[in-house]
Protein backbone atom coordinates (compact mmCIF):
# COMPACT_ATOMS: atom_id res chain seq x y z
CA UNK A 1 0.00 0.00 0.00
CA UNK A 2 2.78 2.42 0.96
CA UNK A 3 4.75 1.54 -2.20
CA UNK A 4 1.66 2.13 -4.34
CA UNK A 5 1.16 5.59 -2.82
CA UNK A 6 4.83 6.46 -3.37
CA UNK A 7 4.59 5.23 -6.95
CA UNK A 8 1.47 7.35 -7.50
CA UNK A 9 3.17 10.46 -6.11
CA UNK A 10 6.27 9.88 -8.27
CA UNK A 11 4.27 9.21 -11.44
CA UNK A 12 2.00 12.21 -10.82
CA UNK A 13 5.07 14.42 -10.28
CA UNK A 14 6.50 13.18 -13.58
CA UNK A 15 3.19 13.72 -15.39
CA UNK A 16 2.94 17.21 -13.90
CA UNK A 17 6.43 18.02 -15.20
CA UNK A 18 5.53 16.57 -18.61
CA UNK A 19 2.40 18.76 -18.72
CA UNK A 20 4.53 21.85 -18.06
CA UNK A 21 7.18 20.95 -20.63
CA UNK A 22 4.72 19.91 -23.35
CA UNK A 23 2.65 23.04 -22.91
CA UNK A 24 5.71 25.26 -23.10
CA UNK A 25 6.91 23.42 -26.23
CA UNK A 26 3.38 23.44 -27.64
CA UNK A 27 3.22 27.23 -27.59
CA UNK A 28 5.32 27.27 -30.77
CA UNK A 29 3.12 24.72 -32.63
CA UNK A 30 0.08 26.53 -33.98
CA UNK A 31 -3.08 25.94 -35.96
CA UNK A 32 -4.53 29.36 -36.50
CA UNK A 33 -3.92 31.93 -33.78
CA UNK A 34 -3.62 29.48 -30.87
CA UNK A 35 -1.19 26.77 -29.94
CA UNK A 36 -1.89 23.08 -30.25
CA UNK A 37 -2.14 21.28 -26.96
CA UNK A 38 -0.08 18.10 -26.81
CA UNK A 39 -0.54 18.40 -23.07
CA UNK A 40 -3.86 16.60 -23.09
CA UNK A 41 -2.10 13.24 -23.52
CA UNK A 42 -0.43 13.19 -20.07
CA UNK A 43 -3.67 14.52 -18.60
CA UNK A 44 -5.53 11.51 -20.02
CA UNK A 45 -2.78 9.14 -18.83
CA UNK A 46 -2.90 10.55 -15.30
CA UNK A 47 -6.69 10.42 -15.26
CA UNK A 48 -6.64 6.80 -16.44
CA UNK A 49 -3.98 5.69 -13.97
CA UNK A 50 -5.14 7.56 -10.88
CA UNK A 51 -8.69 8.77 -11.44
CA UNK A 52 -10.68 11.93 -12.11
CA UNK A 53 -9.03 14.04 -9.38
CA UNK A 54 -5.57 13.31 -10.80
CA UNK A 55 -6.86 14.33 -14.23
CA UNK A 56 -8.31 17.52 -12.74
CA UNK A 57 -4.97 18.35 -11.10
CA UNK A 58 -3.07 17.85 -14.35
CA UNK A 59 -5.68 19.91 -16.22
CA UNK A 60 -5.34 22.67 -13.63
CA UNK A 61 -1.55 22.69 -14.10
CA UNK A 62 -2.10 22.83 -17.88
CA UNK A 63 -4.28 25.91 -17.40
CA UNK A 64 -1.75 27.53 -15.11
CA UNK A 65 1.01 27.09 -17.69
CA UNK A 66 -1.26 28.48 -20.43
CA UNK A 67 -1.81 31.58 -18.30
CA UNK A 68 1.84 32.02 -17.30
CA UNK A 69 3.34 31.28 -20.73
CA UNK A 70 1.59 34.17 -22.44
CA UNK A 71 -0.49 31.83 -24.58
CA UNK A 72 -3.66 33.42 -23.22
CA UNK A 73 -2.35 37.00 -23.51
CA UNK A 74 -4.89 38.14 -26.16
CA UNK A 75 -7.72 37.09 -23.85
CA UNK A 76 -6.06 38.39 -20.67
CA UNK A 77 -5.85 41.81 -22.31
CA UNK A 78 -9.64 41.78 -22.70
CA UNK A 79 -10.87 40.19 -19.46
CA UNK A 80 -8.47 38.90 -16.80
CA UNK A 81 -11.03 37.18 -14.57
CA UNK A 82 -12.90 35.67 -17.53
CA UNK A 83 -9.65 34.34 -18.97
CA UNK A 84 -8.48 32.80 -15.70
CA UNK A 85 -11.88 31.19 -15.08
CA UNK A 86 -12.15 29.87 -18.64
CA UNK A 87 -8.62 28.51 -18.83
CA UNK A 88 -8.55 26.87 -15.40
CA UNK A 89 -12.09 25.46 -15.51
CA UNK A 90 -11.69 24.01 -19.01
CA UNK A 91 -8.37 22.35 -18.14
CA UNK A 92 -9.47 20.88 -14.81
CA UNK A 93 -12.86 19.78 -16.18
CA UNK A 94 -11.26 18.14 -19.22
CA UNK A 95 -8.98 16.07 -16.99
CA UNK A 96 -11.75 15.25 -14.52
CA UNK A 97 -14.22 14.18 -17.22
CA UNK A 98 -11.57 12.11 -18.95
CA UNK A 99 -10.91 10.26 -15.68
CA UNK A 100 -14.63 9.87 -15.08
CA UNK A 101 -15.21 8.31 -18.51
CA UNK A 102 -12.25 5.99 -17.98
CA UNK A 103 -13.59 4.97 -14.56
CA UNK A 104 -17.16 4.41 -15.80
CA UNK A 105 -15.87 2.13 -18.56
CA UNK A 106 -13.66 0.16 -16.14
CA UNK A 107 -13.54 -3.51 -17.06
CA UNK A 108 -14.27 -2.89 -20.75
CA UNK A 109 -11.74 -3.16 -23.55
CA UNK A 110 -8.77 -1.07 -22.31
CA UNK A 111 -8.01 0.41 -25.73
CA UNK A 112 -11.61 1.55 -26.23
CA UNK A 113 -11.78 2.76 -22.64
CA UNK A 114 -8.61 4.84 -23.04
CA UNK A 115 -9.56 6.08 -26.51
CA UNK A 116 -12.94 7.35 -25.32
CA UNK A 117 -11.35 9.06 -22.32
CA UNK A 118 -8.81 10.57 -24.73
CA UNK A 119 -11.57 11.90 -26.99
CA UNK A 120 -13.55 13.34 -24.08
CA UNK A 121 -10.57 15.39 -22.88
CA UNK A 122 -10.20 17.70 -25.93
CA UNK A 123 -13.98 17.72 -26.41
CA UNK A 124 -14.60 19.11 -22.89
CA UNK A 125 -11.59 21.43 -23.20
CA UNK A 126 -12.91 22.89 -26.47
CA UNK A 127 -16.57 23.12 -25.47
CA UNK A 128 -15.72 24.94 -22.25
CA UNK A 129 -13.37 27.25 -24.15
CA UNK A 130 -16.23 28.13 -26.51
CA UNK A 131 -18.60 28.68 -23.57
CA UNK A 132 -15.99 30.96 -21.96
CA UNK A 133 -15.75 32.85 -25.24
CA UNK A 134 -19.53 33.31 -25.31
CA UNK A 135 -19.65 34.47 -21.70
CA UNK A 136 -16.64 36.79 -21.56
CA UNK A 137 -15.35 37.76 -25.01
CA UNK A 138 -18.12 38.14 -27.61
CA UNK A 139 -17.63 41.84 -28.45
CA UNK A 140 -13.89 41.28 -28.91
CA UNK A 141 -14.42 38.08 -30.88
CA UNK A 142 -16.80 39.93 -33.19
CA UNK A 143 -14.05 42.46 -33.91
CA UNK A 144 -11.48 39.72 -34.44
CA UNK A 145 -13.87 37.85 -36.74
CA UNK A 146 -14.46 40.86 -38.96
CA UNK A 147 -10.73 41.67 -39.07
CA UNK A 148 -10.09 38.14 -40.40
CA UNK A 149 -12.86 38.46 -42.99
CA UNK A 150 -15.52 36.40 -41.19
CA UNK A 151 -19.02 37.81 -41.41
CA UNK A 152 -20.25 35.47 -38.68
CA UNK A 153 -18.56 35.43 -35.26
CA UNK A 154 -19.67 31.83 -34.65
CA UNK A 155 -18.05 30.68 -37.87
CA UNK A 156 -14.88 32.44 -36.72
CA UNK A 157 -15.04 30.73 -33.35
CA UNK A 158 -15.44 27.28 -34.91
CA UNK A 159 -13.23 27.66 -37.99
CA UNK A 160 -10.75 30.26 -36.81
CA UNK A 161 -10.27 29.51 -33.13
CA UNK A 162 -10.88 25.81 -32.56
CA UNK A 163 -11.51 23.84 -35.78
CA UNK A 164 -8.13 22.47 -36.87
CA UNK A 165 -6.77 22.53 -33.34
CA UNK A 166 -9.66 20.44 -32.02
CA UNK A 167 -9.37 17.82 -34.78
CA UNK A 168 -5.61 17.57 -34.28
CA UNK A 169 -5.99 17.15 -30.51
CA UNK A 170 -8.69 14.47 -30.85
CA UNK A 171 -6.63 12.46 -33.34
CA UNK A 172 -3.36 12.75 -31.42
CA UNK A 173 -5.04 11.87 -28.10
CA UNK A 174 -7.05 8.95 -29.50
CA UNK A 175 -3.95 7.47 -31.13
CA UNK A 176 -1.21 8.08 -28.57
CA UNK A 177 -3.00 7.84 -25.20
CA UNK A 178 -3.86 4.12 -25.51
CA UNK A 179 -0.36 3.33 -26.81
CA UNK A 180 1.39 5.23 -24.02
CA UNK A 181 -0.87 3.75 -21.35
CA UNK A 182 -0.14 0.25 -22.66
CA UNK A 183 3.61 0.95 -22.56
CA UNK A 184 3.27 2.22 -18.99
CA UNK A 185 1.33 -0.90 -18.02
CA UNK A 186 3.97 -3.17 -19.50
CA UNK A 187 7.02 -1.23 -18.32
CA UNK A 188 6.19 0.38 -14.99
CA UNK A 189 3.42 -1.42 -13.21
CA UNK A 190 4.32 -5.01 -14.08
CA UNK A 191 7.77 -5.10 -12.48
Amino acid sequence: MKNEKIREIVVMAMLTAIVVVLQLIGTVIRFGPFSVSLTLIPIVIGAALFGPLAGAWLGFVFGLVVLLSGDAAPFLAVNIIGTILTVEIKGAAAGFCSGLVYKVLQGKNRIIQTSLAAIVCPFVNTILFLIGCLLFFMPTLSLWASSFGFENVYAYMILGLVGGNFLFEVLINAIFSPIILKLIDVGVFNK
